[in-house]
């Protein structure tokens, strides 16, 4: 028997662990004036970067591993468009022994509630082969931050 799937809703801020803010562009819009689905994605990428840039998780130039989108996910719930300053909020809802699930809430700035929410899960990989490897102990603890409820395998 299929489990029944649970529908999406909006979230609270208090869902999120970090904010980061964007401002959308005109070129953002789409022919039905309002933000292209894509965009989304963008902007969800974005504020993971620099939520790993900014903690130096992410080193560019010379790191062993890199993080990698293994799979992603929004549900939209309010149109946003063009001219709206955005803020995304980030958590992590599970830190398992090689990969991160991401939850993220796209809020028109100041909005209480989401306009939309996303999921992203990297899996970290040695940047040569591309194969999966754990996440070291100090990277381990710069997700724990952004950790929601018991989400970290304590392997």
């Amino acid at each position: 028997m299929a489990e029944k799937e649970t529908r999406a809703c909006p979230q609270s801020r208090s869902a999120y662990r970090r904010f980061a803010s964007f401002a959308t562009r005109w070129r953002d819009n789409d022919q039905y004036g309002h933000m292209n689905n894509a965009v989304y994605y963008e902007l969800f990428d974005s504020a993971v970067n620099k939520f790993l840039i900014e903690t130096s998780i992410l080193d560019i130039a010379g790191a062993d591993t890199v993080f990698l989108v293994a799979s992603s996910g929004c549900n939209y719930f309010e149109e946003v468009a063009y001219p709206s300053d955005v803020e995304i909020g980030l958590s992590v809802s599970h830190l398992g022994s090689s990969a991160v699930t991401y939850h993220l809430g796209l809020f028109i700035a100041g909005a209480k509630r989401t306009a939309a929410t996303g999921t992203f899960i990297h899996v970290n990989v040695d940047a040569k082969t591309r194969r999966p490897c754990a996440i070291d102990d100090p990277i381990r603890a710069k997700f724990a931050d952004l950790v929601v409820g018991a989400a970290i395998d304590l392997r």
